[in-house]
């Protein structure tokens, strides 16, 4: 099993989201959050649009990973958003982003999140894996493909943080 599955219920995965900027995706993603773990919609939007300041989460091949930190939360969390439309999310190769993969670690988060960020970045990496990902039927197609997926036990530094 790989970490991702661990932190992703099925129900965090919102598809086809109809949002013009990465502002609107925070605010969904707080919702999501509020809705599902009781995690205050304005923390998870204000703890990632406040990591988004220091440099775009967006990592390029059109995929995102906004992260922050939440007060009083036992273990990380994680949700899919697949867009509708791409947006623009400064990505480094400029390209818009479709597929945003949000995580939320404890204030005091370990070494884990680092980890958990490095496989996130190896998964998307995976060309042939995004393109399954964003022709998934549903979020239980989505989430089986996620949970099904591997890391190579080779690769475990990644140039995200």
């Amino acid at each position: 099993m790989n970490l991702i599955t661990k932190l992703l219920p099925e129900s965090n995965i919102l598809l086809d989201l109809d949002v013009s900027s990465k502002k609107r995706v925070f605010e969904q993603a707080g919702l999501l959050f509020e809705n599902n773990h009781s995690i205050a919609r304005n923390q998870v939007f204000d703890s990632l649009f406040a990591r988004e300041k220091l440099g775009s989460t967006g990592l390029g091949q059109g995929i995102a990973i906004p992260h922050g930190r939440i007060k009083n939360i036992k273990e990380a969390i994680g949700a899919v958003i697949r867009m509708k439309q791409p947006i623009p999310f400064d990505a480094p190769d400029g390209q818009n982003v479709n597929l945003i993969f949000v995580l939320m670690v404890p204030e005091r988060a370990t070494d884990l999140h680092l980890q958990i960020l490095s496989e996130l970045a190896q998964m998307f990496s995976d060309k042939p894996f995004r393109e399954r990902l964003l022709n998934a039927g549903n979020a239980a197609d989505l989430h089986k493909l996620i949970s099904e997926w591997q890391p190579h036990a080779s690769s475990q530094h990644s140039p995200v943080v």
